[in-house]
């Protein structure tokens, strides 16, 4: 018999294709997209991540109160609505506004919002919902999970914060591909592991970044393309230095309602790579996975439920 893994190879493959033109587009993909223009300078990627992060209170703000919020000043926020393509900023807030009020079921004041630990499980419903509708085309994903899998070695990096996600992916790459090698420690243990990934044949970095964003993470990546080497980059940022770096960026949102933030979505995000990962090499998957079970079996790696 099959074990649950192997079952769930089998009968999980992801879907390639465009969902059906009804398909909503989630706010914060409507944000990227609209935002994703010419290089932007320094101080407008603020207001570009400021009005990302807090779309439906800053859709209403007057120019004004969006400088002292994003601690610019009033021109900068006229000539970052330029930067992107708006006559000026009362026609972007009037974009800004009807993404704010087409992305969410109805109006968020009327709803009962319970404590603050309910508080916190909407806003990651929230956040897998977004991506939910960013997965409505699966191409993407199919295409790096190749990938990820044809990359030997695959190098998993996450520093501080992102470590948990990083080893969570390493540990369940190792299943189905054959040289996983995990960076959790930076600087120039980082930077050696990065460098003789590439001289091993590997081609791909898959890194991870959830806030805060530390500077040991952008210098890795960048080591990591001087290298040559391709980066996938999982994190929370839709703009910034991080993502300039990265060949390409998954941007998952994160709970942020109580002390330390939740990883609901990019954890969704590791599970859908990973999937994309087994789909792409069948055969393979499930030669490793049945070795693996056979192992597992002999030293008695788990309980038996």
């Amino acid at each position: 018999m099959p074990s649950p893994q192997q079952a769930r190879a089998q009968a999980s493959a992801i879907t390639s294709g465009r969902a059906a033109p009804q398909s909503e587009i989630s706010p914060t993909s409507r944000l990227r997209t609209l935002f994703d223009r010419p290089r932007l300078s320094p101080g407008q990627r603020r207001i570009a991540q400021y009005l990302i992060e807090h779309l439906t209170e800053a859709a209403f703000l007057s120019i004004t109160d969006l400088a002292d919020r994003v601690g610019v000043s009033q021109p900068s926020v006229t000539r970052f609505a330029s930067a992107v393509g708006f006559s000026g900023y009362p026609a972007l807030r009037e974009q800004l506004q009807a993404i704010a009020l087409g992305g969410r079921g109805g109006p968020a004041a009327e709803e009962y919002r319970g404590n603050e630990l309910q508080a916190a499980v909407d806003a990651e419903i929230e956040n897998l919902e977004n991506l939910r509708r960013d997965f409505a085309d699966a191409d993407r994903v199919i295409d790096v999970g190749r990938k990820l899998a044809a990359s030997a070695p695959l190098t998993v990096l996450g520093l501080r914060i992102s470590v948990s996600l990083a080893e969570y992916f390493a540990y369940a790459a190792r299943r189905v591909h054959p040289d996983v090698r995990l960076v959790t420690r930076g600087g120039t243990v980082a930077y050696d592991a990065l460098l003789q990934s590439r001289e091993a044949g590997g081609t791909w970095v898959l890194a991870f970044s959830m806030p805060r964003h530390a500077h040991e993470t952008l210098g890795a990546v960048r080591v990591a393309r001087g290298a040559g080497l391709k980066v996938a980059l999982i994190t929370d940022l839709a703009l910034g230095p991080l993502v300039d770096e990265a060949d390409v960026t998954f941007a998952t949102g994160t709970g942020s309602r109580l002390v330390f933030d939740s990883y609901a979505a990019p954890g969704v995000m590791c599970a859908a790579l990973l999937q994309a990962m087994t789909d792409a090499d069948p055969e393979r998957t499930q030669a490793r996975l049945e070795e693996y079970e056979q192992v597992a079996e002999q030293h008695q790696f788990f309980l038996r439920d």
